[in-house]
């Protein structure tokens, strides 16, 4: 791979991540912190919705959030041909 492209390939990488701890960050801090009051005023399965952010929802956020990075990593890596197949 070329200095260009290894260059074009690490932004990209690394605007994935970006992007993906951004998103983490509001679900964990925001939601389950800054808007709690207001999403408490929601229930699920008995429990405020802010409770639940806080407790279950950032982690179930965080999993998909892997999933997500690693779907769009295979994607990159092929684009790049750099995949391990």
């Amino acid at each position: 791979m070329s200095s260009e492209q290894n260059a074009k390939y690490w932004k990209r990488n690394i605007r994935y991540l970006l992007s993906l701890l951004a998103v983490w960050f509001l679900v964990s801090y925001g939601c389950g912190i800054l808007f709690a009051p207001q999403l408490n005023t929601i229930k699920i399965g008995g429990f405020p919705l802010g409770f639940w952010f806080a407790q279950q929802g950032s982690i179930y956020i965080f999993v998909l959030l892997i999933f997500l990075y690693v779907y769009l990593m295979n994607r990159l890596d092929k684009e790049f041909d750099v995949d391990e197949e």
